[in-house]
């Protein structure tokens, strides 16, 4: 099947991409492989220059590409103008940081000299997901090139413009051609790319099961994998926790891209003693984002990007109330054409509902009520996913002392939602994945820490 691209806001066909035949494929590694070869040995301070024009770029076509994603995945207009500008974040981020990052590291022993410097691998895989179409590709697609590599870019096939404008991007911000590649190709050609030996390596964001694919096939391979898969993130509100503060904030993490977003607040863990006040107060804020066309700027919550995906929530949703949970509120799906869902929230959600045990990818809230702050906590852990986690107390100290020892999650917060940040390592732990992005961590990731000994 073909890089279908529809408009969730009305489920009409916008574009049909045909894949890349074999020749064009070939040619593409090819180029990308011979160039990284000579790319690999300009100084750093050479590679980040095409970062600060990127970075000017992705400002200056801000309307342009947030526009893009709107249309091929329903993200609300003002949320996907602002991914353009966190791009821009992260080529600033690193073409200030990446000179010092990748500084070789003096190590003295019993040799006249002795070091270690960060090398380049080669080429980089990317298989990238929908749902962030362009702050996942630049998070991954930025360092790994400063860092010397080359990348081809396997994304969604749900959206071929947003594929092939960040080709664009990179072109123009002055990265020699074909450094930066994407690819319209399918999973057997995606699965023969890693099997490539000019292929060094992978990075994944996405579902469970691709990410098992994909470290299989990497695995057999021997190469390196970053995977950022699901979550169920937990949200704990304890019983001194300033319950309007939380539930506004727990309403954003919950709704930021139409819920879906791996690292979204998704299970409410309420100390009982405060539970119904919290009820009251999170439905308050969830109704307070408006639900409505995209395009529109004053828009908080779109459509779901595609129409599959909602029946398959409204279907974790069904099996939960008719396992116990009470409806809040939403819960029923529109009559009109796209892959419209309301902002939803369930209650009473215990171990053995789809709402407690699956990622719930969309604008459904549940809330699990929890005896105390122990409890909350093994609550919040007893999950397969552990990408990241959030705590909301009036006692700091004591939310910092969970967040840094007790939760079991790759990102912890307090009294704020999880969120990526270019100066903070992003990453999950269990089946949320491995290996890290952003940050200093981020960058190396992709390199051999080569020891270097001279005598």
């Amino acid at each position: 099947m073909p890089f279908v691209a529809i408009d969730p806001a009305n489920g009409k066909q916008i574009a049909e991409v045909p894949f890349d035949s074999a020749t064009e494929v070939s040619a593409k590694v090819a180029t990308a492989h011979a160039t990284y070869l000579k790319w690999r040995l300009l100084p750093v301070e050479e590679r980040v220059r095409p970062l600060i024009d990127m970075a000017r770029l992705l400002r200056e076509r801000k309307d342009y590409f947030g526009a893009l994603m709107t249309r091929e995945m329903g993200k609300p207009i003002s949320q996907a103008v602002g991914e353009a500008e966190k791009c821009a974040w992260v080529c600033d981020y690193y073409a200030e940081q990446a000179p010092h990052l990748l500084r070789a590291v003096d190590a003295p022993t019993d040799g006249s000299l002795s070091y270690w410097t960060y090398r380049p691998l080669g080429i980089v895989l990317g298989i990238m997901p929908w749902n962030f179409p362009f702050w996942q590709v630049i998070r991954f697609g930025a360092p790994a090139l400063t860092a010397g590599n080359a990348a081809l870019l396997k994304h969604a096939p749900s959206v071929p413009a947003c594929a092939s404008a960040l080709e664009e991007l990179f072109n123009d911000a002055g990265y020699p051609e074909g450094l930066f590649a994407n690819l319209f190709i399918d999973l057997d050609v995606t699965g023969d790319l890693i099997d490539d030996p000019r292929v060094r390596a992978v990075s994944l964001t996405g579902s469970v099961r691709a990410g098992k694919a994909v470290a299989a096939r990497a695995g057999a391979a021997i190469k390196p994998c970053v995977l950022e898969l699901g979550g169920s993130d937990p949200s704990l509100i304890l019983a001194d926790a300033d319950l309007d503060a939380a539930a506004k904030s727990c309403a954003m993490g919950r709704l930021i891209n139409t819920g879906q977003s791996c690292v979204a607040a998704k299970r409410f863990v309420v100390v009982e003693s405060v539970r119904k006040a919290f009820e009251e107060k999170l439905v308050r804020a969830m109704s307070a984002w408006a639900l409505g066309d995209p395009s529109d700027p004053e828009t908080a919550v779109g459509p779901m990007a595609r129409e599959d995906l909602r029946d398959a929530l409204h279907d974790q949703v069904l099996r939960s109330v008719a396992a116990g949970a009470r409806l809040l509120m939403g819960g029923n799906i529109p009559v009109r054409p796209g892959a419209w869902y309301p902002t939803t929230v369930l209650s009473g959600v215990r171990e053995g509902m789809a709402a407690y045990n699956e990622e719930l990818f969309g604008p459904v809230a549940t809330i699990i009520s929890a005896e105390d702050t122990t409890d909350a906590i093994e609550i919040a852990n007893d999950t397969a996913f552990g990408l990241g986690a959030s705590v909301y107390t009036g006692d700091a100290q004591r939310g910092e002392q969970i967040a840094a020892e007790l939760l079991d999650a790759g990102g912890c917060f307090v009294n704020g939602i999880v969120k990526s940040d270019p100066r903070l390592p992003f990453g999950g732990t269990k089946e949320s994945g491995y290996g890290r992005e952003l940050s200093p961590i981020g960058i190396l990731e992709f390199t051999n820490a080569k020891t270097i000994w001279v005598k």
